[in-house]
């Protein structure tokens, strides 16, 4: 049976559901630096607390060393389990059933945010408060790196379409997380109470995710490739019997020695190469058969992280000095900008894959994008002790980072989508895995990094 022959995706519904997934991934990670302002509030002293929300953005407060570590430490706290659950996903996906890592962990990540909204109004002291914050950043990426993993993995067992929707929806989270923030300035403070509706918002999000992938086994085109190389297995097996009987029949009627038949049998046995789909499959095998898609992501998200945003977010404007613009010219040209173009890339994969997956223009691609470092260093980034300013309008700034984020955007889902199709069939979810490790150990490569870039500036 071929492609052509199984069912189809009706009202694009698995795609859709793919879509939901992918946005659940990263929604919830978005939602938590989108609430940077609350968090650091709850760590100033208690008497300051009340008096915090009184005041505009241009009168904020001294921030305390937890204030002032905040960012520090939930990057720490972001990164590293981020990538060591990643890796340990490529190996436990072997032992540990789909259904199980994929539930548990929307579940894990609800209900950590699901106590986040309820902790809104319980006090604690500043202390107490920041290390419920960081075990409830770990408890997020590490659940959330099992999550994204597994759900590349279960795609890489789709056509290469169906990597698209993850890295969309993953596209739309950030945009979310973007006019969110856009929003807070527009309004101005905001009462701590009604981070209680911000952080139930994200735990809806969650459960909508959680019913989205309890209706996927029920969709037929689903279940047709997901099933499919086990039963072309079995079909394959039931044909080889046959023809060994047929072959057994044919040697007792006309006498042949008992070897021939079975050299026949072994001769037959390899027209076809089959493979025991409970066999479990060579993490450094499959790695070599994807390597350069695996160094691709991996260089995509190096580059991106190394300027993104801790550089791109001190780039001052040269047109909003003194009025409003100088307010929103940031989570405008930078955040959301980048957002949007990102998941306009990420989107243009569900249209066209071009180049090709054994095309060299790819990685070429890929690697042009190092010239985005400079570009972005050159600009008006304050403060700056050794660099000139060389792109210092808005207007370029803002050009870069078009082409910056669609470039990541495109590139990366392109790498996604190829990698689980370089491999056998049963290799896809190992495939999706380890593809996933990569984009993560892009991620901590490029916080890496970005300390020496700003140095440079």
């Amino acid at each position: 049976m071929t492609a052509r022959d199984g069912p189809q995706d009706r009202y694009k519904a698995v795609w859709l559901i793919f879509f939901i997934l992918g946005l659940g991934t990263l929604l919830p990670w978005n939602f938590f630096m989108t609430a940077r302002e609350y968090f650091i509030s709850r760590l100033a002293d208690p008497e300051e607390m009340g008096h915090f929300w009184n005041q505009t953005s241009e009168a904020a407060l001294s921030p305390s060393y937890l204030q002032s570590m905040f960012d520090n430490f939930m990057t720490l706290c972001a990164m590293v389990p981020l990538l060591a659950f990643t890796c340990l996903n490529s190996f436990i996906h072997q032992r540990i059933p789909q259904q199980i890592r994929i539930s548990g962990s929307l579940v894990a990540i609800g209900l950590v945010f699901l106590i986040t909204a309820i902790m809104v109004k319980v006090t604690m002291e500043p202390l107490s408060f920041f290390v419920f914050t960081m075990v409830s950043i770990v408890f997020i990426n590490s659940f959330g790196a099992i999550l994204q993993s597994s759900l590349f993995g279960l795609a890489g067992l789709l056509p290469a379409s169906y990597t698209a929707p993850i890295m969309s929806g993953q596209g739309l989270a950030g945009t979310f997380a973007a006019l969110a923030m856009i929003f807070s300035i527009a309004i101005g403070a905001q009462q701590p109470e009604s981070f209680i509706g911000y952080f139930s918002t994200a735990c809806v999000a969650i459960v909508l995710a959680i019913f989205s992938y309890i209706l996927l086994p029920r969709m037929d085109f689903f279940r047709y490739y997901s099933m499919k190389d086990k039963t072309e297995y079995r079909v394959y097996n039931a044909e080889l019997e046959t023809k060994r009987d047929l072959i057994k029949k044919a040697a007792l009627l006309v006498s042949l020695p008992a070897d021939e038949p079975n050299g026949m049998e072994q001769n037959n046995s390899k027209i076809i190469p089959i493979h025991n789909p409970d066999e479990k499959p060579s993490v450094i095998t499959i790695f070599k058969k994807l390597w350069v898609m695996a160094v691709s992501v991996c260089f995509v998200f190096t580059v991106t992280i190394a300027v993104f945003p801790s550089i791109t977010a001190k780039v001052s404007t040269v047109l909003g000095e003194g009025n409003r613009w100088g307010l929103y010219f940031i989570p405008v040209s930078c955040f959301l900008l980048f957002n949007v173009f990102d998941w306009t890339g990420r989107s243009l994969t569900a249209l066209f894959t071009w180049p090709g997956k054994d095309s060299c223009l790819l990685p070429m691609m890929v690697a042009l994008r190092v010239i985005f470092i400079p570009l972005f260093m050159l600009c008006n980034v304050q403060p700056r002790n050794y660099l000139p300013v060389v792109f210092s309008h808005d207007a370029w700034y803002i050009i870069f980072m078009i082409f910056f984020s669609i470039s990541n955007g495109y590139l990366a889902s392109l790498c996604m989508c190829f990698g689980p199709k370089k491999v056998l069939a049963h290799e896809a979810e190992t495939a999706g895995a380890i593809m996933t490790f990569f984009l993560s150990l892009g991620l901590a490569l490029g916080a890496a990094v970005s300390f020496l870039f700003r140095i440079l500036i």
